[in-house]
């Protein structure tokens, strides 16, 4: 028990958002390491702390999930996926080096949000969105129509379209995170949805810049 209340405080004391999953037998939820901030869970007596991986979990606490959380998390998964597989199309069809880096930063910011949140429903009880899952949520801004036309533009056709649609996808995404912060109750997903509303409105304006040049 000293071990674990040692490294709650630590978590508390670093402000990090850590979430909380499904009531376990003692009424409890267990705490998952989010993907903000690390989390340096401390060693023995002369041992070195390490840093908790995304979706570990690391104790437990009162706070219950929700409806909403489970519901942002099963949504934001396919979305994520979606915006990953935009940006894989990138560095062949486009020769801006822009829009390349703006790829790169999508990929290195969502893929590991989509492990915690994978790790996270698992934790709560709920099996995770398959892959190739778009149609479940309404909140998947492109369409397959528009994947196909992206798909097959090159150079500068491709580099309009694709900032047009990853706008739009971004703002969907934005809404999700809002509705999650109204509605949510869980740290782990409430600290995601803050994570999208600053990272991709920071993205999206970039975005706009980039169309404008």
């Amino acid at each position: 028990m000293p071990a674990l209340y040692g490294v709650v405080v630590i978590i508390a004391a670093a402000t990090v958002l850590s979430g909380c999953a499904a009531p376990s037998t003692d009424g409890r939820a267990p705490l998952v390491a989010g993907t903000g901030a690390p989390v340096i869970i401390p060693g023995g007596p002369g041992d070195a702390g390490r840093t908790a991986a995304p979706g570990e979990r690391l104790g437990e606490s009162e706070a219950r999930v929700t409806a909403a959380d489970v519901r942002f998390a099963e949504g934001m998964i396919p979305h994520h996926r979606q915006a990953l597989e935009m940006a894989a199309l990138v560095p062949v069809r486009s020769s801006s080096r822009a829009l390349l880096r703006l790829a790169e930063r999508i990929t290195a910011a969502q893929r590991p949000e989509i492990a915690a949140m994978t790790s996270w429903l698992r934790s709560v009880g709920r099996v995770p969105p398959a892959h190739g899952n778009h149609g479940v949520h309404d909140d998947h801004a492109v369409t397959p129509d528009q994947m196909s036309r992206l798909r097959a533009a090159r150079g500068a056709t491709f580099d309009e379209l694709f900032l047009n649609l990853m706008i739009v996808h971004h703002e969907a995404a934005v809404r999700m995170a809002g509705r999650q912060l109204r509605e949510g109750a869980d740290r782990t997903m409430l600290a995601t949805a803050k994570d999208v509303v600053s990272g991709q409105g920071v993205e999206i304006a970039r975005m706009r810049e980039l169309l404008a040049e």
